[in-house]
């Protein structure tokens, strides 16, 4: 199991487009990914979960990848949200 923590960083935070890009991107991988906001634990792989999450700029969030190609997983999660989904 790996995981990092992060700040969401594009003014909208995790709204619809972000959120859709990345649990495709996530999708692609075997392993079980969540994300960590608050006292909830998200399925990465869920647009439902992710949009009911309300996930805005400014917050604090842990992405976990456990399972085959976990590395993987939690490098492109990073490199997405690090680079604020391509919006900023």
């Amino acid at each position: 199991m790996v995981s990092k923590d992060f700040t969401v960083k594009n003014k909208m935070g995790f709204h619809m487009r972000p959120a859709q890009v990345f649990v495709n991107a996530m999708s692609k991988y075997p392993c079980d990914v969540t994300i960590k906001f608050g006292d909830r634990d998200i399925n990465a792989k869920s647009i439902m979960m992710i949009m009911s999450a309300c996930i805005k700029c400014g917050s604090e969030i842990t992405v976990t990848a456990n399972g085959e190609e976990e590395a993987a997983a939690l490098a492109q999660a990073a490199e997405m949200i690090e680079s604020g989904f391509g919006e900023e």
